[in-house]
């Protein structure tokens, strides 16, 4: 499985950075089919590749509306991305998106998919070609 979309940086709440999973928040167009969801995902940022965990869907847990998002915590990146067009490679789908009763519910599905994602990437050999 591997499917594309672009988008831009774009400010968020700052919320993931608090549950120590900062993410780059991008914009994704509205007709977007891919899945809510958790995603093993590449994120391109000029000629990089990273490799990320990413989610596409409308936040239930913290979100107050129905706006799509996309959240990608890259693996291994720290600086300023913000108005910059991404390309993110979709590659393994890992769970559906999902509401959870509290925030400490919702740190503790984030670790789980982490660990799942990056045992995919070791599994994968690191950073599939795409």
């Amino acid at each position: 499985m591997t499917r594309e979309i672009k988008g831009e940086i774009i400010h968020g709440n700052q919320i993931g950075r608090t549950l120590g999973f900062p993410t780059a928040n991008i914009r994704i167009s509205y007709d977007n089919d891919a899945a809510n969801g958790v995603y093993a995902a590449l994120v391109r940022i000029g000629d990089t590749f990273y490799r990320a965990m990413l989610n596409i869907g409308t936040r239930p847990t913290i979100g107050h509306g129905t706006e799509r998002f996309a959240e990608a915590h890259l693996f291994g990146f720290s600086g300023d991305i913000y108005g910059q067009t991404v390309t993110v490679s979709l590659l393994s789908y890992i769970r559906p998106e999902r509401r959870f009763p509290d925030i400490e519910s919702l740190r503790n599905q984030l670790e789980i998919d982490r660990k799942a994602i990056l045992a995919y990437f070791a599994t994968n050999n690191g950073i599939p070609t795409v």
